[in-house]
C-alpha cells in the first residue's frame, strides 16, 4: 500500500476506486448477544466468524460475555464457542492465541481448547475497546476512557500512545499501526512518528478494515460506514443511524470482499458484498 499524506476533511467526491453505497445485506444472522466485533479467521482450515458477545451491560464485570464462532455464511457453528468474559469488544489472534478486550483486561485464550491461558489486568484503564496484532506479535489494545493505546510485548505491557481522545479502533499494516480515535484516524509508526490520516467522520471511529484494493472501510457504532479512499478521500457508504441500527467493529474477508457488520443493539450480524 502507498504511504499515506492525505488528511480528508470532507465525506465528498468519487474517483475511479470509490465503492458502491451499501444496500440489503446479503445475509443476516439474528438473537446474538449484544454483538460487538467480528474477526475473520480460519479454524482447521475453514474460515470462520468469531463474534465477541457483551451479553449484559457494557461495561458490567458479570462473567455473561463471551465469543460466539459463526461459519462463514453466517450459520451459528457455536454461540457458547467461549463464555466467562465480562463485556468482550475487539480481538485479534496470533500463532493460536485469540486475545480479547475486556474491560480492563486484555485477555489470552488458547484457541485450540478455547481456554483462557492468561489474563493482562491494564494498569488504570477502564474501558478498553479494540485490539490489533502486528507479523511479530505484538498486540495492541485501546482504552477508549483514558485516551490510551497499550501494547503486549513478551509477555508485559507498557503504554505506546496517549492523549488520543476516543481511542478505539485499532489496525496494522507493515510498520504502521492504524488508530481511530473520537472523529479522526491516525497512523503511527515504530519509529515513533504519528500522522493524522482522515478527520470529518460525523460519527466517532470503531472499526477499520483494510481493503484488499487500498484504502480503508471504517465504521462509527452509532451507525455509519465509509469508504477511505487512498487519495484521502471520505465515502459514506452506510448511514443507518435514522433506524437506530448500529455498525460496530467490523470484520473483512479480503478473498471475498465481503464485510461482516455486527449490529450491537439490534443483537444481529450482517453481511454485505462490496
Amino acid at each position: 500500500m502507498k504511504q499515506w499524506v492525505g488528511l480528508c476533511v470532507l465525506a465528498c467526491v468519487s474517483n475511479a476506486f470509490a465503492r458502491d453505497a451499501l444496500k440489503e445485506p446479503s445475509w443476516e444472522t439474528l438473537a446474538l448477544r449484544t454483538p460487538e466485533s467480528v474477526l475473520v479467521h480460519q479454524i482447521d482450515g475453514r474460515k470462520v466468524l468469531l463474534v465477541s458477545e457483551i451479553e449484559g451491560g457494557h461495561s458490567d464485570a458479570d462473567a455473561k460475555g463471551g465469543v460466539a464462532l459463526l461459519a462463514a455464511d453466517g450459520k451459528i457453528i457455536n454461540q457458547d464457542f467461549v463464555r466467562g468474559l465480562n463485556a468482550p469488544k475487539g480481538m485479534a489472534v496470533f500463532a493460536g492465541t485469540l486475545y480479547v478486550a475486556d474491560m480492563t483486561e486484555l485477555v489470552a485464550i488458547d484457541l485450540a481448547d478455547r481456554s483462557v491461558v492468561q489474563r493482562y489486568p491494564v494498569e488504570g484503564a477502564s474501558f478498553l475497546n479494540d485490539v490489533a496484532v502486528d507479523g511479530d506479535g505484538v498486540v495492541y489494545v485501546s482504552d477508549t476512557h483514558t485516551g490510551k493505546v497499550h501494547r503486549l510485548i513478551n509477555g508485559k505491557l507498557d503504554t505506546y500512545r496517549e492523549g488520543l481522545a476516543g481511542a478505539n479502533g485499532l489496525y496494522t499494516l507493515a510498520d504502521a499501526l492504524y488508530i481511530g480515535a473520537g472523529k479522526r484516524l491516525y497512523r503511527t509508526t515504530s519509529a515513533g512518528d504519528m500522522t493524522l490520516v482522515a478527520e470529518g467522520f460525523a460519527e466517532d471511529v470503531d472499526g477499520v478494515e483494510a481493503l484488499n484494493d487500498g484504502g480503508f472501510i471504517v465504521s462509527c457504532w452509532a451507525g455509519l460506514i465509509y469508504h477511505l479512499q487512498e487519495d484521502g478521500t471520505l465515502q459514506l457508504l452506510l448511514d443507518s443511524r435514522k433506524e437506530q441500527i448500529n455498525t460496530a467493529d467490523i470484520g473483512y474477508d479480503p478473498a471475498t470482499d465481503t464485510l461482516f457488520v455486527p449490529t450491537f443493539l439490534k443483537h444481529s450480524v450482517r453481511a454485505y458484498s462490496l
